[in-house]
């Protein structure tokens, strides 16, 4: 169940990013290929906290619950905003298909306009509901659209870990992403990627870091993470989740992953 393999998602491009062509790693892909293969459960249903800082250090915090699911190969997972007033019953729900030649598909429920709106692939790069995270995000990346270097080995929070390197392999991915390569730091005792750095096309990096994760039923899964917007060396925004009541492997009916669900809510 790919929810909880955030920021590791895409769709297969068909153009040259450039006339270069990118080195492949066999060692640097067969990380992320067990990264990507790691047991995340078959359901997953858990309360989110959500809170946005500006610049200033102001804060927003909203509440929310959220479902995900595997339907064979394919994950479905939805959202909903439980408050403050001004986001209540926004519904989020997302269709990570593993087929490499299909888009993933994604919808936004706004209860203002009463309508379900598709998010196009070309706004896949647009931040999340003024959130750090964006709709592209939300979904697990393909392996088949980057290349991958192995950079060094390293520690974080005492623990042993690589730091790989994925790099766009066309026009179409890096357009959609809105990355021009990403840095991520994968732990060796349990391929979680526990913090990431992607290079933003408009110059600016966004800096993702899991600070607190737990073990369930030999599931390793997020308690808190976080994404911080930076430009240089000063942070523009940040937001940070905080996930509880986390129930894995638990019965989830299949109508719960659907458009409709989006405008009936929870």
């Amino acid at each position: 169940m790919n929810t909880k393999k955030l920021l590791i998602g895409l769709t297969l491009g068909v153009s040259i990013l450039t006339t270069q062509s990118f080195a492949d790693e066999p060692k640097a892909r067969a990380i992320m290929e067990k990264v990507d293969a790691r047991d995340d459960g078959q359901t997953l249903s858990e309360d989110m906290k959500m809170i946005l800082i500006d610049k200033n250090g102001k804060k927003r915090v909203r509440d929310l619950k959220t479902y995900g699911k595997d339907f064979g190969e394919d994950s479905y997972s939805i959202m909903f905003f439980k408050s403050p007033a001004d986001v209540k019953n926004t519904a989020f729900l997302t269709y990570d298909y593993d087929d490499a030649n299909k888009d993933d598909d994604q919808w936004l429920y706004l209860p203002a306009l009463k309508k379900v709106k598709r998010i196009p692939s070309s706004d896949k790069s647009s931040s999340f509901m003024g959130s750090d995270f964006s709709y592209f995000d939300m979904t697990d990346r393909n392996l088949e659209d980057f290349d991958f270097k192995l950079l060094k080995e390293t520690t974080v929070r005492g623990n042993a870990a690589w730091m790989v390197e994925s790099t766009p392999r066309t026009k179409k991915v890096r357009k959609e992403s809105g990355y021009t390569k990403t840095i991520a730091i994968v732990r060796k005792d349990n391929y979680v990627v526990v913090r990431a750095i992607n290079f933003m096309k408009n110059g600016k990096k966004k800096y993702m870091d899991i600070s607190k994760l737990t073990k369930m039923s030999g599931i390793w899964v997020p308690k808190e993470m976080s994404m911080t917007t930076k430009k240089g060396k000063k942070t523009t925004h940040k937001t940070i989740l905080k996930f509880s009541n986390i129930k894995l492997n638990k019965p989830i009916n299949d109508s719960m992953f659907t458009t409709r669900r989006l405008e009936k809510g929870m």
